[in-house]
């Protein structure tokens, strides 16, 4: 069955760096109730939440927005840092008139929804970092790094099979050609420059939120597919030991993208978190497809 059709974009004026850099935050928005906001990472936009966004939108006002670099938003400063990226998402509940929401952030989109919950708990009502990267370990970090040295030696064009194949498998299933297509067309779309300055940065914010996170102060979940070797469940799990009153969870037999390849099941996890009472930590494993 088709997915539901999106909503139109619509963008908001924000600035970042004190006010210094300027332009807009474009975002999907639909639904009613508690405002929910979902940050894509490196590469997507906010249509890749499609999946999602219907099903969210029948209890949630659900505001899927374009992190700086991507879609219609503007162009993140040269030298990028995490407190760019949360500005965009403050300064767009501020152009909504939101005063607090809930953040759901998938890969870049999740470090930079920990670091807004993180410097701005009050318009924090609750966070889930989606498929998170923390405390690399030696081998991931030279993968990482050498991944964006080839995006500035080979060029953004050179990337987006391998990370394709990274995501959904060499060759693609047939199961998921339609959603590795969606993600395809989403890589190809990107501004280049947005894409290579974001990437950057993820590529070395991986210990950033170390200092801070035992300073959280929201209900948090950490959330990561059991296969997924570069957000692995060793760091969802570390993550959630670290964030007072977090909770890890751990999805057997999924891969990075499993928002895209298992949609209706996680949807049901972020709704049962959302809706839910704060939780005590631990580690779960949810079986897919149960």
């Amino acid at each position: 069955m088709a997915e539901p059709a999106l909503p139109a974009r619509r963008a908001v004026s924000v600035r970042l760096r004190g006010g210094t850099v300027g332009g807009e935050i474009s975002y999907l928005r639909t639904g009613s109730g508690s405002p929910l906001v979902l940050i894509h990472g490196v590469g997507m936009n906010a249509t890749i939440w499609q999946p999602q966004i219907a099903a969210l939108a029948a209890r949630f006002d659900v505001i899927a927005m374009d992190m700086p670099g991507h879609g219609g938003s503007l162009l993140p400063p040269a030298g990028a840092t995490l407190d760019d990226y949360s500005d965009a998402v403050i300064g767009l509940l501020d152009g909504l008139g939101i005063l607090q929401a809930a953040l759901v952030g998938h890969s870049m989109g999740a470090l930079v929804a920990t670091h807004t919950a993180l410097c701005h708990p009050s318009r924090v009502l609750r966070l889930v970092a989606m498929n998170a990267v923390f405390r690399r370990p030696p081998e991931l970090r030279r993968a990482v790094q050498a991944r964006a040295a080839e995006l500035e030696e080979r060029g953004f064009a050179a990337s987006i099979a391998p990370t394709l194949a990274r995501w959904f498998g060499d060759p693609v299933p047939p199961a998921l050609e339609g959603v590795s297509a969606l993600a395809g067309d989403a890589l190809r779309a990107v501004d280049v420059e947005g894409y290579r300055r974001t990437y950057l940065l993820f590529a070395t914010s991986d210990e950033a939120l170390a200092p801070t996170l035992p300073t959280l102060s929201v209900p948090a979940l950490f959330i990561t597919g059991e296969h997924d070797a570069n957000s692995s469940p060793a760091m969802s799990q570390e993550m959630a030991r670290l964030a007072p009153g977090a909770r890890a969870e751990v999805v057997p037999g999924v891969r990075h993208m499993m928002a895209l390849t298992h949609p209706d099941h996680i949807t049901a996890r972020l709704m049962a978190f959302l809706s839910a009472g704060t939780g005590a930590s631990h580690l779960q494993l949810v079986r897919a497809g149960s």
